[in-house]
């Protein structure tokens, strides 16, 4: 996740699939790089390192990468960074 510069974008994700809520069923690249204004490589790098990190977990759907929160995995994170990781 710190391989790239930082400037929000995949806190800001985050925070938009937490608004989205699980009823969307998830997330696609393509709606990441919509919303955020990104050329669609950049969102999938974006997605890609969050899902290496656990705090994303994918599904499948018609075809379509779909992307969703894992709570537990991004409370255990937060967890970490209080404790002055």
């Amino acid at each position: 996740m710190l391989r790239t510069p930082t400037d929000e974008t995949r806190l800001r994700i985050l925070a938009w699939l937490k608004e989205t809520g699980p009823a969307e069923g998830g997330v696609t690249a393509d709606a990441v790089a919509e919303r955020f204004s990104l050329a669609r490589p950049v969102a999938v790098t974006h997605l890609r390192l969050l899902e290496a990190t656990g705090m994303l977990r994918t599904s499948r759907s018609a075809g379509r990468v779909r992307y969703h929160r894992d709570e537990v995995r991004i409370a255990e994170v937060a967890r970490m960074f209080e404790k002055g990781w």
